[in-house]
């Protein structure tokens, strides 16, 4: 079967399309056919060796994955071949087939596409418990979303809207991004690519600052988004994209009762009692149509470097899917 890896850290170049070895399901594990396999951000950062966690070479990128049972292991009930399943993996999505375990599979149910599928586990959920379980995301709050144009901005819009947030502010880096933003369901939109970003959020909020923010850019971003907090406001860190992390005296966060606030998904999927019921209610909202996914592309699995390239510019709105 066909492949993406790479053996060395560095720039998109590193990721090499090659054979290798297909792989055979062991004891309570699934071999599917990929169908689909979703890119993110995490995907890059593996690549560059600055992941939350080491990554250990060589290494086949890919934590999203959408396709059809080709073969099961021994001891497997719940799937058999020919279903349609998505899963949340460790690594090894960008392949022409993946084993995996029984347990992390999720049936997609028939009028959902695979490319639609694959974009939920990682960014949905990730966005449902950056809200929710982190951000503690209140009914009539006001939230600011950055990136609200990228695979978690967008869904995040939607379930801010869902959870009966009050304003959501959305910021992205062009006029066609915010219009997006818009249409998801933001209620003010700010180009944060502009000078007086931050002013421009006070003038929204009449002074009072946002009480839930969103930020994964990083640098400068994350230390000017520290300024639009209100009293008790909260600001929850879920990357990097900027590549630059950022520095800031934590004594600030006293005088007006604020909170920084780290997230990492596998810690989510560590507690299957958060996983399992969240992961449910986004597929309620799918099935509903109360929740859009949006597919910014998608490609070959052979061009897996120029779509990192791509994801990496920040041009690019909703989610990138590679194609085996």
């Amino acid at each position: 079967m066909k492949v993406v890896k790479f053996v060395e850290y560095g720039g998109p170049e590193v990721l090499q399309y090659i054979d290798s070895e297909q792989p055979k399901p062991k004891d309570h594990e699934v071999l599917i056919e990929v169908k689909a396999a979703g890119v993110n951000y995490a995907d890059t950062a593996r690549r560059e060796g600055k992941y939350v966690v080491p990554t250990e070479l060589p290494y086949i990128p890919g934590s999203e994955v959408a396709g059809v049972v080709a073969e099961t292991g021994a001891g497997v009930t719940r799937f058999k071949p020919g279903d349609r399943v998505v899963a949340l993996i460790e690594s090894s999505g960008y392949a022409e087939y993946a084993a995996i375990p029984e347990q992390v599979l999720t049936p997609v149910p028939e009028g959902v596409s695979f490319e639609e599928a694959v974009a939920l586990p990682l960014q949905g959920l990730s966005a449902y418990h950056i809200l929710k379980t982190m951000g503690r995301l209140e009914p009539g709050e006001t939230v600011l979303i950055h990136a609200a144009a990228g695979g978690v901005g967008t869904i995040a819009v939607q379930l801010a809207k869902l959870f009966g947030a009050g304003k959501i502010i959305a910021t992205a880096s062009t006029e066609e991004k915010l219009f997006h933003a818009e249409k998801m369901g933001a209620t003010h939109l700010v180009n944060y690519s502009e000078d007086g970003w931050v002013g421009r959020i006070k003038e929204i909020t009449e002074g009072k600052g946002v009480d839930l923010a969103l930020e994964m850019v990083g640098g400068s971003v994350f230390n000017d988004t520290l300024k639009t907090l209100a009293p008790f406001g909260r600001l929850v860190i879920f990357g990097a994209a900027s590549g630059e992390q950022a520095t800031f005296a934590p004594g600030q966060l006293m005088k007006r009762n604020q909170s920084v606030i780290g997230f990492f998904l596998p810690q989510i999927m560590r507690k299957p009692e958060l996983f399992q019921k969240s992961f449910q209610e986004l597929l309620g909202y799918m099935d509903s149509g109360q929740l859009k996914l949006t597919i910014g592309g998608t490609y070959p699995l052979e061009q897996a470097a120029d779509v990192h390239e791509l994801l990496q510019s920040r041009k690019t709105i909703g989610k990138l899917v590679l194609k085996p």
